[in-house]
């Protein structure tokens, strides 16, 4: 079957893309099929391979745009602010809000790099360290400022959006807690973690 009549080229690409999410976080990407993605979207599969003419350059692109559009949605959240404090609450809100909406997204984001080769890698990882680079920026500015007390801005760093991002893996809409209620409480931690005498906290380095 082709494509139906006034579908266009895009919207079958999107529904690819959503059928692949779904199917590579269910089984994995070498579990994937590409017979079995073509029946997902109702689609021939040679009218699959026009859009996906290579497998392993789809899961590429795939993460790479899953990026990008990460950092599109942080630009947009943090736009017009400069107080340290008020960045980083935002980032909070706006890292667990996005990471736990979109938890098959993330999933694939971190368990299928290792399906990558290694130029694809290294343009993915690319986009992860600009993620990266404005949180450990964004906790200098408030340790300079004396907001916050810690000792390697880098450990700290991987350290908050471990445990950030960890909520993807446990959170569930229908859970004890709302979503609403578990940024509530990860704003507290944080907050706690980086004041000067905070549970964490060590002395300042320069």
């Amino acid at each position: 079957m082709g494509r139906p009549a006034g579908v266009s080229g895009a919207d079958t690409l999107a529904a690819i893309r959503k059928a692949a999410i779904a199917r590579i976080d269910r089984f994995g990407y070498e579990a994937m099929n590409l017979r079995d993605l073509a029946a997902d979207v109702n689609i021939r599969v040679g009218s699959l391979y026009n859009h996906v003419p290579n497998k392993q350059e789809f899961l590429a692109g795939l993460l790479e745009d899953i990026m990008r559009e990460l950092l599109a949605d942080l630009d947009q959240q943090v736009a017009g602010l400069s107080d340290p404090e008020q960045c980083l609450l935002q980032f909070v809100r706006f890292h667990i809000a996005w990471h736990t909406a979109r938890r098959a997204e993330v999933f694939i984001g971190n368990s299928e790099l290792r399906s990558l080769s290694a130029p694809q890698y290294a343009r993915v990882i690319a986009l992860r360290r600009r993620y990266e680079t404005y949180l450990r920026n964004l906790l200098l500015r408030g340790r300079k400022a004396g907001v916050w007390q810690f000792e390697d801005a880098r450990v700290t760093t991987y350290a908050l959006l471990a445990m950030l991002t960890g909520i993807a893996h446990w959170y569930r809409p229908d859970g004890r807690l709302s979503q609403a209620r578990l940024i509530r409480l990860y704003e507290q931690m944080v907050q706690r973690l980086l004041k000067p005498g905070g549970t964490c906290s060590g002395s300042p380095r320069a």
